[in-house]
């Protein structure tokens, strides 16, 4: 899968001068997880309380103590949670670490993990010694954000304009790059990608770039160079659901947006979002979140006021 596909999540992290953000969520909000995507970002996830499960590429790992996960550029990802939880990511892109003078630094770390010739290590848990000096810079810039940062969303925020917490965090995440550098916990990535990533990369990108149009099971197994059952087996198998239900639950994901950034009426976003039914529309939305869209509209607006 090309990393330039319209797969990857369309949303900026941080602004483009500093494109860096923070995501959090605590145990007094329901909160249904991230669905499956990737961006070129680096993303560190800092597990604090609850029960998640964690997907990466093709790999599933059960959450249930404090811990650090770390998620490297282009690799596909989902979090769920089954339990009220404390969970905050930040995300940010490897280029704002960048030195412009070519040090050791800059030359053996820094440039090759913006190239993706090195990788950050899949977790870390309280048992490693390289765990506490970690969660203390994690929580230093955390700080920096709730002094300086702009809510964009209700979970999600960004620095200001501020040089001095710009430059603060960025000497967090360095040191962060420097104490994983020091306990050798900086490998190569392996030499190809799991075929099967890039199948599912194939038939998400193609879900996102036609989920307001009728999208049939053959569509999307011809894209994958299979047949419809092999490929609907194969999906489940991967992401833990048909890909009718994938559908559905994307499109109500871009109905939720629509309801928060828009006035628009329910029928047109129904119609926007792919569902040529408002019946149908309306009983996936509650299924999804419990509320009527007019109702998840006044919820949302009474929650950010």
């Amino acid at each position: 899968m090309n990393r330039t596909s319209k797969l990857k999540e369309q949303k900026d992290h941080g602004t483009s001068v500093f494109p860096c953000g923070l995501y959090e969520v605590f145990d007094n909000a329901p909160w249904e997880g991230v669905k499956h995507h990737w961006h070129d970002e680096i993303e560190i996830l800092y597990f604090m309380k609850g029960s998640f499960k964690v997907k990466i590429n093709m790999e599933s790992f059960p959450v249930e103590e404090e811990c650090f996960f770390f998620v490297n550029p282009g690799e596909i990802h989902s979090v769920d949670c089954s339990v009220p939880a404390t969970e905050s990511a930040i995300v940010f892109h490897p280029c704002i670490l960048n030195f412009e003078h070519y040090d050791l630094a800059q030359t053996q770390l820094i440039q090759p993990l913006t190239k993706g010739k090195i990788q950050l290590p899949r977790f870390l848990d309280p048992s490693h010694p390289a765990f506490s000096k970690i969660k203390k810079e994690y929580l230093d810039i955390l700080n920096v954000f709730h002094q300086t940062g702009m809510f964009l969303s209700s979970e999600y925020q960004t620095v200001t304009e501020d040089i001095a917490s710009q430059l603060f965090i960025r000497a967090g995440l360095l040191k962060i790059l420097g104490f994983l550098s020091s306990f050798s916990l900086l490998t190569q990535p392996e030499k190809a990608d799991d075929y099967r990533v890039q199948i599912i990369k194939s038939s998400l990108e193609f879900i996102r770039t036609h989920y307001q149009e009728k999208i049939y099971i053959k569509d999307l197994a011809e894209n994958a160079s299979m047949n419809e059952q092999y490929f609907c087996r194969f999906f489940k198998k991967i992401l833990g659901k048909s890909p009718v239900t994938y559908i559905n639950e994307y499109r109500i994901k871009q109905a939720i947006i629509l309801l928060q950034t828009t006035d628009s009426p329910v029928m047109d976003i129904c119609l926007d979002c792919g569902f040529n039914n408002l019946g149908n529309f309306l009983r996936e939305f509650k299924k999804d979140t419990g509320f009527t869209p007019l109702q998840y509209r006044k919820h949302y607006s009474s929650e950010k006021s």
